[in-house]
């Protein structure tokens, strides 16, 4: 349905556009295809009205003209819609440039070598190899996992979808309907955060514990969307970033990079095993769960425990 509208604008802003004179509406509903099947006048005075104003909207102008023997017209007047000229300094290129080389999942790397193609034909100043600095590493966001790019659109275009999720204490998905907000990548994990019709309340997903298709759902959102959606505090206050104490674990030597990295003290074993120390709240136990037999938690016990009932009940399928 959003491709049939944005093909649908788009023929009426070429109409408009490309016409030597106003045209009435009578001209348009027998030029594009959408206004041709309209069931009914009513339906397409509505449909063209609606197109019109999301035109308006959009940044383009349209004349309204009266002809003599009184008919409306409508003309979009090319020197009425031409872009200013562009204006980029060399740092404000760099700063594209280096934003097109972020994204590895391919239709959006493509999109993006595409756009930066059209910005320097039409002025965009290249930046010398010779004042960039070499360097061995380069800025990715990785976006591997099937669920990304039908969440990404469905976050464009307000559309509720469904999906099947399975926690990490879970042996087994269950169905969610979510309206999604807003995606945020943080410590190389994908996260959705919108509104679970199905609980209620507000939740983030991991998109790596997304279990097959995303599907859309129709109908219009029945949450209000908030002004700032906060997925990496979210994230952060569910994988124990906000601590509340101290935590000690064992983590087999050469695994659980992760945590190491965010270790307050770190004693290196000599039987295979290191000894950790990481802050501790809310939500740690689903996190260090994951690392399965690589980790065991020695204190404190209400957090063993934790780790000990989500690993029995992913045992018992």
């Amino acid at each position: 349905m959003a491709i049939a509208k944005a093909e649908r604008l788009m023929n009426l802003a070429l109409c408009l556009r490309g016409a030597s004179r106003p045209l009435s509406k009578r001209e348009l509903r027998g030029s594009i295809e959408a206004y041709i099947e309209a069931a009914g006048e009513e339906a397409f005075n509505r449909m063209f009205e609606r197109d019109k104003d999301d035109l308006r909207e959009l940044g383009m102008v349209i004349e309204t003209v009266e002809s003599l023997d009184g008919d409306t017209g409508y003309i979009a007047r090319p020197d009425s819609n031409r872009l200013p000229p562009l204006s980029l300094d060399a740092a404000e290129a760099a700063a594209l440039g280096l934003a097109a080389k972020v994204w590895q999942q391919v239709r959006l790397a493509g999109a993006a070598g595409a756009a930066l193609q059209k910005l320097r034909a039409g002025g965009m100043p290249e930046t010398a190899d010779a004042e960039v600095p070499f360097s061995a590493l380069e800025p990715r966001i990785p976006a591997g996992e099937a669920s990304f790019e039908p969440l990404m659109i469905a976050c464009r275009d307000r559309r509720p979808v469904l999906f099947e999720y399975r926690k990490a204490s879970a042996a087994r998905s269950t169905p969610r309907t979510v309206e999604p907000w807003a995606l945020e990548c943080w410590r190389g994990h994908w996260y959705l955060a919108g509104w679970d019709r199905g609980r209620s309340d507000q939740r983030v997903f991991r998109l790596s514990r997304i279990i097959g298709k995303v599907r859309s759902r129709g109908g219009d959102f029945t949450a209000p969307v908030p002004d700032r959606v906060t997925v990496r505090e979210s994230v952060a206050a569910w994988a124990g970033e906000h601590a509340t104490g101290q935590a000690r674990i064992r983590l087999r030597a050469g695994s659980g990079y992760p945590l190491r990295a965010r270790a307050t003290e770190l004693v290196q074993g000599e039987d295979g095993w290191d000894e950790l120390e990481l802050p501790h709240g809310h939500g740690l136990g689903a996190w260090l769960a994951e690392f399965g037999p690589d980790l065991v938690v020695l204190e404190p016990a209400e957090l063993r425990a934790d780790v000990v009932d989500r690993l029995r009940a992913v045992a018992k399928g």
